[in-house]
């Protein structure tokens, strides 16, 4: 094994989902554990799917659509806020509503997927010259990062002082996060 292409991986891993630990403390405060873990790994199965392909010269998406991929966050964190806001202004949580506002798997993948658009942008040049055998190494180190991100982000999530902010403040900070997410990635991309 080539460690120097091992130490690539983590690397690129790390500086391209940072951004993801604050969405997942965020999800891994507001619903279930299992929901956000499956979410996680769709999602970023997506993004290694279309970065793969792109690399082989299939070109899934083009450039253009990328930006657009924003609309998914912000569209979800519309509807957080409208709940969150109707939720408070009702008196209290959704209690005749199963789950309430707890984010399911399909929600935190579209997140994830849509929050994704930069690093699709990274993987597929460097899929192209790393050739099969470079991109199988970084799917594989990626695919075990994503479960050293939930679990960062599980850790984070049940801090008892971050625990009472996301408890206290979470139905606000995860439509912002997911507005803010969606903006960056119509007006940045």
């Amino acid at each position: 094994m080539d460690l120097a292409l091992l130490g690539q991986a983590v690397g690129m891993f790390a500086v391209t989902n940072v951004d993801d630990l604050v969405v997942l403390a965020v999800f891994f405060g507001r619903g279930s554990g299992w929901r956000v873990v499956v979410g996680q790994y769709l999602g970023f199965a997506g993004i290694l799917v279309v970065s793969v392909v792109g690399a082989l010269g299939a070109g899934l998406l083009p450039e253009r659509v990328i930006p657009f991929l924003g609309l998914l966050p912000l569209a979800l964190g519309i509807r957080a806020g409208w709940r969150a806001w109707r939720d408070r202004r009702d008196g209290g949580g959704d209690d005749d509503e199963p789950g309430g506002d707890v984010p399911g798997p399909l929600q935190v993948a579209a997140v994830t997927f849509a929050n994704g658009g930069d690093n699709i942008g990274v993987y597929v040049p460097v899929f192209t010259v790393a050739g099969v055998g470079g991109m199988t190494v970084y799917v594989i180190v990626f695919l075990i990062g994503v479960a050293v991100w939930c679990a960062a982000g599980w850790f984070l999530a049940t801090r008892p002082p971050v625990a009472r902010a996301l408890s206290r403040w979470g139905h606000v900070v995860l439509p912002v996060v997911l507005v803010v997410i969606g903006v960056a990635i119509l007006t940045l991309s």
